[in-house]
C-alpha cells in the first residue's frame, strides 16, 4: 500500500511554490469571477488521484467510494462527495503535470515512451457530458474512437 502522508508531502510542497507563480501569471477575462476554496484542498485532491493511479481499481468514482471512504476517511477529514470530487478533478490537472515534470529523472539518451487514453465518458455521451468538456478532445487509439486525454509517459534506462 501507497503511503499517503510522503504522497502528500511531496505534492505539497511541488503546490506550495507552484500555485502563488502560477496565479501570478495567468490572464484575466476581465470579469469576475468566484474563487470560493473547497473543504479539500488542491494537494489532497492531487494525492488521491496519485494514490488511485497506484491502486488496483479502474475507475475513481469505485476507488473514491469503496477504498477512500472506507478505509481512509481518518486520514481526509473534509472528504467530498464522489460526484464533487469528480467536478473538481479538472482543477487539478495542471498541478499533477507540473508535479510530474518537477520528478524527472536524468537523461541518459535511452529513453522509453508509451501512451494511454483516459476516456472521458462514451462516444454517446460526448454532447451532454459537462466536467471535462473545454480541455477534453476527441481522439482515436487502437480500440478505436474516444473522448477524453492521451497521456504519453517517457521512462530513461533507470525507470525514473
Amino acid at each position: 500500500m501507497i503511503d499517503f502522508e510522503a504522497v502528500f508531502c511531496d505534492v505539497d510542497d511541488v503546490c506550495q511554490v507552484f500555485l502563488p507563480a502560477w496565479q501570478r501569471q495567468l490572464l484575466s477575462s476581465g470579469e469576475r469571477r468566484r474563487q470560493r476554496a473547497s473543504r479539500l484542498t488542491l494537494s489532497e485532491m492531487l494525492t488521491i488521484l496519485i494514490v488511485f493511479h497506484h491502486s488496483q481499481y479502474r475507475t475513481v468514482k469505485a476507488f473514491y467510494l469503496v477504498s477512500l471512504s472506507q478505509h481512509a476517511r481518518r486520514k481526509f477529514h473534509d472528504l467530498l462527495s464522489d460526484t464533487r470530487f469528480l467536478a473538481l478533478s479538472p482543477r487539478a490537472l495542471m498541478p499533477r503535470c507540473v508535479s510530474l515534470n518537477a520528478r524527472h529523472g536524468t537523461q541518459t539518451g535511452i529513453a522509453f515512451t508509451d501512451s494511454t487514453t483516459w476516456i472521458v465518458c462514451h462516444n454517446r455521451g460526448i454532447h451532454s457530458h459537462q466536467v471535462c468538456k473545454p480541455i477534453a478532445r476527441r481522439g482515436k487509439n487502437a480500440m478505436g474512437w474516444f473522448f477524453g486525454f492521451t497521456l504519453h509517459l517517457v521512462v530513461n534506462d533507470r525507470g525514473e
